[in-house]
């Protein structure tokens, strides 16, 4: 079992805790990084919150309106290729 690192923070009067820097380089959480604070049975944990909220594709279907006839799956999947050619090309 590996050996964890232990480090201490503060809380500040304001409630603020200074992540130590090690921790944070090895998180790569930069200045800015939003974090979910959970407290668990084990402790509090810590981790990235998501850049955005969780979508189901029900939540999102039909908000997008189309223009013009609809498409079939195999016009879709010539387009993506022909388009996918062209980028190519030009490369």
């Amino acid at each position: 079992m590996p050996v964890q690192e232990r480090h201490t923070a503060t809380v500040s009067t304001k409630g603020q805790v200074v992540l130590p820097s090690a921790i944070r380089r090895k998180m790569g959480w930069e200045a800015g990084t939003r974090l979910v604070v959970e407290d668990t049975p084990g402790g509090v944990v810590l981790r990235p919150a998501q850049a955005f909220a969780e979508t189901r594709p029900e939540d999102v279907f039909g908000c997008l309106a189309g223009e013009g006839p609809a498409r079939s799956v195999e016009e879709m999947e010539a387009g993506v290729l022909a388009e996918a050619k062209r980028r190519h090309a030009r490369d």
